[in-house]
């Protein structure tokens, strides 16, 4: 991906950050800044700087249930509308493509109930004595739960969309289900489109990749397709 830029290698897998990313770290630190002072500015940054990690954490998460198939990931990006992991294969059954699929939402799940623990077992963290805890804990408890309510939503290639192809794999052909679940997306990106246009320009600019990035995976099953009916090999 053109503007991306390694900043380390875990596991094996090159972390990157698109240049947008810190485009996206600047303005909210500006503007919070500008608003609240230096303090809210460097807190609003610490809070984007956590959440990006939750969504790296997320995106290891299918990472290494794709690696536990034999399928590797060369590199995951950052992007300011999430992460993505570039796997080098499509899982050769669908019920690999269903673990792989649940395996970043799940991340979410053991990142926000190890919140709610340690915010149950140590509620003075709540108090206004400790302005940081209590202001980013529970939020940033709060966005993995959103995250895993948004990402589990089935606009392919999202990873509910994902999942939903898995599922019809399971009963129709392999390109049959990427087509349904292609469509779906694109429909629910048109939803994402319309509200980003009279409410919130992030959604905009998801709804966009989703059309655009159903759109290319069906392309890319339809030749993987042709090249087996044509009698090639199997990428």
């Amino acid at each position: 991906m053109k503007w991306s830029y390694r900043i380390a290698r875990i596991a094996g897998i090159d972390v990157k950050i698109h240049i947008t990313f810190l485009l996206l770290l600047a303005y909210f630190g500006v503007s919070d800044w500008r608003d609240g002072g230096a303090y809210q500015g460097v807190l609003s940054m610490a809070f984007i700087l956590l959440l990006f990690l939750c969504v790296l954490l997320h995106e290891f998460g299918h990472a290494m249930a794709g690696r536990h198939y034999g399928i590797r990931t060369p590199d995951i990006t950052l992007l300011p509308i999430g992460g993505v992991a570039r796997m080098q294969a499509i899982p050769e059954r669908p019920w690999q493509e269903f673990v792989i699929a649940v395996s970043g939402p799940a991340v979410n799940v053991v990142i926000a109930g190890g919140l709610w623990v340690v915010l149950l077992l140590f509620p003075n963290l709540l108090d206004e004595a400790h302005p940081v805890s209590s202001e980013i804990l529970p939020n940033l408890m709060t966005i993995n739960l959103a995250l895993l309510a948004f990402n589990m939503i089935p606009a392919f290639p999202m990873d509910g969309g994902r999942v939903l192809r898995a599922l019809l794999a399971m009963k129709l052909n392999y390109l049959k289900a990427t087509k349904i679940a292609a469509r779906t997306g694109q429909v629910f990106a048109a939803g994402f489109v319309l509200v980003g246009l009279g409410w919130n320009p992030m959604l905009l600019f998801i709804g966009l990749f989703v059309f655009t990035a159903a759109r290319q995976e069906l392309d890319d099953v339809k030749f993987r397709e042709q090249i087996e009916q044509d009698g090639g090999y199997r990428i």
